[in-house]
């Protein structure tokens, strides 16, 4: 039903002359797979105008950024820590021609026309030399003492990553204007750009002359603002500015295409034959799903997006006819039932005991506070009468300096921390009175300890916690009482009723 009132909707918005365009951001592990990105997203058995009234936000091609700046999980430093880290050390400057290399060797499998490839190889080299030209003079100027390096450093983080962006967007471009389509490179990274705007303006000011009805726009996941886009937003900046794309350009829809469907569990770990495609959902479980570092999408990205009412489809790039799953703030399932069980392996429990607290008003604040303060988020928290419990999912060198902080100011407080497995069941209406009963009793029918569990009036999750290394076994159980069994008893309704 919803999905019939979005699309009635966008009919009205096309009715009324406004835009009905789609915006579309590809990871970059799609972006890496290109003969697929090509056959499944960019053109397909698309011809003529079914080509265009589209709008793609590329990221770089897997693995590049890594080398840019850090591994993400591995923390590897790539061009940028070495950078950081160093005053007169060459060590970036190699990093560098590393990455140069790596992606003349991308623009080499890439094109078959050598004329492509010399565009693409140019564009490289003046990109990356540009860089590097600057960061040597920059380092020459900071040799004087007068400026400080590290007042720099973010922004030379965010010129370093937007090579990355520019690189496969300009690539796309090369590879689409061969195969006969009306593409464009639009380059939101401010390269050589003396003025600086917002956000939105930068955006506003790249779009003011396409006509997306006859131009198919290939658009840089990174965008160079004002207010900086990395130190807000981290890694998430390509979603933010494909969030902010939609929003500024009115789009219908926005659709993030990944390389996995957005489904009840990992298949990984509950099996390919029993975890299902979620459908639809809302806005609600999608932030749920960030809490558990599962991002649909970026948090902050979700916010425009959910306040001017625009869908978000998560697409699966390697099943192009699957309708994915739709994300749209107007929608509510009228029978209560888990949607997705996930969590969090080799988290944190903070337990603080603090007779004092007992009917002292924010009491609770000095815990909050040092949390804040050291930047560990908080998954969820509790509270008693002289007794807090925090879940957290950080490094332990983070979570030690709080529980300092925290003593400092509480001296009288005894503080107990230990590793957990938190596991949530997560969905858009969760208000039924038996899920709660039936998640316990399945636990209780294992041989689970269950140490903890968070249930708010919101209705949207429920929290689990276990003692460490008790995840992949606490995903299986509820996936099956909440999702598999709840499924199975659906279809038996049903028949009775037919």
């Amino acid at each position: 039903m919803t999905r019939k009132m979005s699309e009635a909707s966008a009919g009205d918005r096309a009715a009324k002359g406004e835009k009905a365009h789609t915006v579309h951001k590809i990871g970059g592990t799609s972006m890496s797979d290109i003969d697929v990105v090509f056959d499944n997203i960019l053109i397909g058995n698309r011809k003529g105008d079914a080509l265009y009234n589209r709008i793609f936000v590329v990221s770089a091609y897997g693995g590049i950024t890594d080398m840019l700046l850090e591994n993400k999980k591995t923390g590897e430093p790539g061009v940028f820590a070495l950078y950081a880290g160093s005053e007169n050390d060459w060590a970036w400057g190699d990093a560098l021609s590393r990455v140069q290399s790596h992606m003349l060797e991308l623009n080499a499998d890439a094109f078959d026309d050598e004329a492509d490839r010399k565009l693409a190889d140019r564009f490289v080299q003046e990109r990356v030399e540009g860089v590097r030209s600057c960061l040597i003079d920059l380092q020459r100027i900071c040799g004087y003492g007068h400026f400080k390096l590290k007042e720099h450093l973010m922004t030379v983080r965010e010129m370093i990553s937007g090579i990355g962006e520019a690189h496969s967007a300009h690539n796309t471009m090369l590879l689409l204007r061969r195969k006969g389509v009306n593409a464009e490179f639009v380059d939101l990274s401010g390269w050589r750009e003396s003025e600086s705007m917002s956000l939105e303006d930068r955006i506003r000011d790249a779009f003011v002359d396409i006509d997306v009805k006859k131009v198919l726009p290939i658009v840089t996941g990174y965008t160079q603002a004002a207010d900086g886009l990395m130190g807000i937003y981290g890694r998430g900046y390509s979603e933010v500015t494909f969030s902010a794309i939609a929003c500024v350009t009115d789009a219908k829809e926005a659709v993030i295409h990944k390389e996995f469907h957005l489904s009840s569990a990992d298949p990984r770990i509950v099996g390919t034959d029993k975890v299902r495609p979620i459908g639809q959902t809302n806005y609600d479980v999608a932030d749920q799903l960030s809490n558990m570092g599962m991002e649909a999408i970026h948090p902050r990205a979700a916010k425009g997006l959910r306040q001017q009412g625009i869908p978000l489809r998560i697409l699966n790039t390697f099943e192009p006819e699957h309708p994915g799953t739709v994300i749209d703030e107007s929608w509510t399932p009228e029978e209560a039932r888990v949607e997705i069980i996930t969590g969090l392996e080799n988290a944190f429990e903070v337990e603080i005991f603090d007779q004092d607290m007992v009917g002292i008003p924010g009491s609770g604040e000095i815990a909050l506070t040092a949390f804040r303060r050291f930047k560990v988020p908080l998954v969820s928290w509790s509270m008693n009468a002289n007794t807090m419990s925090f879940y957290v999912s950080a490094p332990m060198k983070q979570i030690r300096r709080v529980i300092e902080n925290i003593q400092k100011h509480q001296p009288g407080a005894d503080i107990q921390t230990r590793k957990v497995d938190i596991v949530s069941a997560i969905g858009a209406n969760l208000r039924g009175k038996n899920l709660l009963g039936d998640a316990i009793s399945a636990i209780e029918s294992s041989d689970l300890e269950l140490l903890a569990s968070h249930v708010t009036g919101r209705g949207v999750d429920i929290q689990f916690a276990f003692p460490d290394g008790s995840y992949n076994q606490a995903v299986e159980i509820l996936h099956k009482a909440l999702i598999e069994n709840a499924n199975c008893k659906l279809v038996e309704a049903k028949r009775s009723a037919a």
